[in-house]
């Protein structure tokens, strides 16, 4: 395959077939990410793109999931989007879902019609960053977003029959903000109703801008044990009636939680409650990762 800079994909996605649709961001401004920093937004020459999958087919005997990068390639129209959609249906027949990188712009531009036109066609998971439920925190790392259009969006995905997977991450809110954080944050996904929810720990590289106000004292990084807490928290917000997957077990969290809520709601709780006694349970900060 033909990659260009870093690529990234969700962790639900470790084994399908990744092909850069887009290249970077097209908002590419929050201040705690430095993803794609490196690079410059642009839309891939399509050709380029539909070749990508005739290499594929002639390397791959079965390719069962395919996830299109970079940053937010939901942005292409979907002329564009169809063309793609139309290769992978051809030269490879047996994937079963495509998966997508999306905003909540890209996502409330288009039509209710055309998002079906999508799903019917392959997209079957659109993942979003929603980082916060506090429009003030939002605001401040400059994610150009209001809760209220996550809400829309999720609910436009859902009525489309596209599954939402949305991210968030402890500690956003740091020292000074972390209950609106928790608070909000368990709010906003109790509006959004996703199918899956990730949950991610804030760690900051130095290409980020978020990292000067770190080394600054501007921005206080929660402790693990305070991260433990706001999850909690942020739990405690989330009243939900529909199942919604709910994960924390990626490789920047301190300790793994996996449940479905609203089922497995007090089961989680607990887990975080057991690993404030047991400090032992916490993971130590040298096996963190990105």
């Amino acid at each position: 395959m033909r990659y260009e800079g870093n690529v990234f994909r969700p962790p639900s996605e470790a084994y399908s077939l990744i092909v850069q649709a887009t290249i970077g961001c097209a908002h590419n401004d929050c201040t705690f990410c430095s993803m794609y920093k490196d690079k410059k937004f642009r839309v891939r020459n399509i050709e380029e793109v539909l070749e990508d999958f005739d290499l594929a087919r002639r390397r791959y005997r079965k390719i069962e999931k395919v996830f299109l990068a970079d940053g937010d390639a939901m942005v292409l129209s979907n002329e564009h989007l169809m063309r793609i959609l139309n290769k992978i249906k051809t030269t490879l027949p047996e994937c079963q879902r495509v998966g997508i990188y999306a905003t909540p712009h890209d996502i409330i531009r288009k039509t209710h019609e055309e998002l079906v036109e999508l799903r019917k066609n392959g997209i079957g998971i659109a993942y979003m960053g929603a980082e916060s439920g506090s429009a003030g925190i939002l605001k401040e790392i400059k994610k150009g977003v209001t809760p209220e259009e996550m809400i829309e969006a999720c609910h436009k995905l859902n009525d489309a029959g596209i599954q939402s997977s949305v991210t968030f991450i402890s500690g956003l809110g740091g020292k000074n903000n972390w209950r609106e954080h928790a608070v909000e944050t368990g709010k906003l996904i109790s509006k959004m109703e996703p199918s899956y929810v990730g949950l991610l720990t804030l760690m900051v590289e130095w290409e980020a801008p978020l990292y000067n106000d770190i080394r600054s004292g501007k921005f206080e990084l929660l402790s693990p044990e305070e991260v433990l807490v706001e999850t909690a928290e942020l739990i405690r917000n989330i009243e939900l009636d529909k199942k919604c997957v709910f994960r924390s077990n990626h490789a920047s969290n301190y300790i793994s939680l996996r449940g479905d809520l609203p089922y497995d709601k007090e089961k989680l709780l607990k887990t975080i409650d057991t690993a404030l006694k047991h400090a032992g349970m916490i993971k130590d900060e040298r096996f963190r990762m990105l």
